[in-house]
């Protein structure tokens, strides 16, 4: 397993939640954190702002550069990626983290619910992607990880929240077509290792406590556990690591993790299995 040290690591919506967690599991090497968001001022409700999350990286041993970024504006993404690449010289790992959820029915969802996820999800991953990829394209260990679900056309997936499903399974689908694409063989160029990451419980975020039962906040795990599966992911060789779409509990097995009782978010209580897998 190599290092991420000194690595350019470019990482959506990491004010709070899984983002978090994943910029300072990578700050542990000593990468060079990219923290993108919206919040940059305290919220009553939603722990974090970005610069708070920089400090943290700078606390925990790397380098930090905080953008406040709208992963729906195109025209802020191509800043931040030239901001990145003004810093720090290049990318060498984005991780697509941001999200937006509505598990609402067809009734339920208006327009704006529906653009929102479709803006933050599918359409970011494919803009951010598209932006870092000529820069992955000179590192030597390039990845994109999209924190998106597994593939699977049972209706049984789309039924009870289609909008939200249809926005997941199109940041999936980037992670399908973008593996073959940017393979050695296709592009012509290094490879880029493009996989997917998804829990096997839920995690306790803002987004499962403000969508979920408090019950099911107490069934989850901590978002340390999709870090640590994350930073597994990103240090292995990306021409050999690409098209997967991996659940964090699996690849910290296939490490020799066997003890998970340290990522519950209430030890003892039996475990809420994620929305998409089952």
């Amino acid at each position: 397993m190599s290092s991420l040290r000194d690595k350019v690591i470019f990482i959506t919506g990491s004010s709070r939640g899984i983002g978090r967690e994943i910029a300072l599991r990578c700050a542990r090497d000593g990468a060079k954190v990219v923290i993108t968001g919206k919040t940059v001022a305290p919220h009553p409700k939603l722990p974090g702002t970005i610069y708070s999350v920089a400090d943290e990286v700078v606390q925990t041993g790397g380098q930090a550069l905080a953008i406040r970024m709208d992963v729906r504006d195109e025209q802020a993404i191509q800043a931040a990626v030239a901001q990145t690449v003004e810093k720090f010289g290049g990318i060498d790992v984005l991780v697509n983290n941001a999200s937006a959820i509505s598990l609402s029915g067809t009734l339920e969802t208006p327009a704006r619910k529906l653009d929102l996820m479709w803006d933050v999800n599918m359409r970011a991953t494919f803009l951010m992607s598209q932006a870092c990829i000529p820069y992955l394209r000179q590192a030597d260990n390039p990845h994109i990880l999209t924190l998106s679900p597994p593939l699977n056309m049972d209706a049984k997936w789309f039924a009870p929240h289609l909008a939200y499903t249809i926005s997941k399974y199109g940041m999936s689908l980037c992670t399908l077509g973008m593996a073959r694409e940017f393979a050695a063989a296709n592009s012509g160029v290094k490879a880029i290792g493009v996989n997917c990451l998804w829990p096997r419980t839920t995690i306790a975020t803002a987004a499962i406590e403000n969508n979920f039962p408090e019950a099911i906040l107490k069934a989850s795990r901590k978002p340390a556990i999709v870090a640590d599966a994350a930073y597994m992911i990103l240090t292995r060789d990306s021409r050999s690591c690409s098209g997967n779409f991996f659940i964090d509990e699996e690849v910290l097995r296939e490490a020799g993790v066997m003890e998970f009782g340290q990522y519950a978010a209430s030890p003892g209580t039996p475990l809420f299995g994620d929305l998409f897998l089952g």
